[in-house]
């Protein structure tokens, strides 16, 4: 699975930019997503120095102009992609359980986490229809599955982030409808729990590397696997 475009979103920093240099490595051309071009720049120049082939595209999840924009830009210069990766994401200091969270982060949440991520997905299903073997991998969260969460013997059953927690449940359900709907049609729609990873959303709290973070999404990247509408984690199946 080498020789395959993959376009990254929020892939300046943290996991998106450590699955951009591994793809990168493996032989992938790696579309860089960001909103931020100064630290999309310092991405490049990381990559490159590692021997990686990309470029910076533009995309704002919160822009509906900046994502059409984007699928022209990817359209004109690449004219498919084999890979979309759906990485960006936020957190926001209001998000709380349900009592306490503020009503605007857990919007300002779901426009990013969700609806960006259904927009950037919309606009590329047709460069993704022309690889003949596309995947869309979701980068999800173990805080999104509603059987953990309603489980109390969980290891993290005490964060109940109304925001983040119900946004990821939405695009585990958006994985599955997805995956039907494009099951038969050579595309792959599946999500994957990076796992409690240190990056600038939890404070670098996480205990895992980078790399650990990355590692399910790298593999189904470069498995030629047809599996759809799966949501795992490097060590296996997680419950939906």
């Amino acid at each position: 699975m080498t020789d395959r475009i993959t376009l990254i979103t929020g892939a300046n920093k943290g996991i998106g930019l450590e699955t951009a240099r591994q793809l990168g490595i493996a032989g992938h051309r790696i579309l860089l997503g960001a909103r931020d071009a100064g630290r999309a720049r310092d991405a490049l120049d990381r990559l490159h120095a590692d021997g990686v082939t990309a470029r910076f595209v533009a995309i704002d999840l919160d822009d509906p102009a900046s994502i059409a924009a984007a699928a022209d830009d990817i359209k004109r210069h690449e004219g498919r992609i084999d890979i979309l990766i759906n990485n960006a994401a936020i957190g926001d200091p209001l998000d709380g359980p349900v009592g306490t969270a503020d009503l605007a982060a857990v919007r300002r949440i779901f426009d990013t986490n969700f609806f960006g991520t259904v927009a950037v997905t919309q606009a590329f299903l047709p460069l993704l229809g022309r690889s003949g073997t596309g995947r869309v991998i979701n980068v999800s969260s173990s805080l999104g599955s509603i059987s953990l969460n309603a489980d109390p013997s969980w290891d993290y059953a005490s964060v109940k982030l109304l925001g983040y927690n119900g946004s990821k449940a939405a695009l585990n359900m958006f994985t599955a409808i997805l995956a039907a709907e494009l099951n038969g049609r050579g595309i792959a729609v599946n999500a994957v729990n990076p796992g409690y990873t240190a990056t600038d959303l939890n404070g670098h709290n996480g205990h895992q590397s980078l790399a650990e973070g990355a590692q399910e999404i790298v593999r189904l990247a470069r498995s030629d696997d047809a599996a759809t509408a799966t949501f795992t984690s490097k060590d296996g199946p997680e419950p939906w």
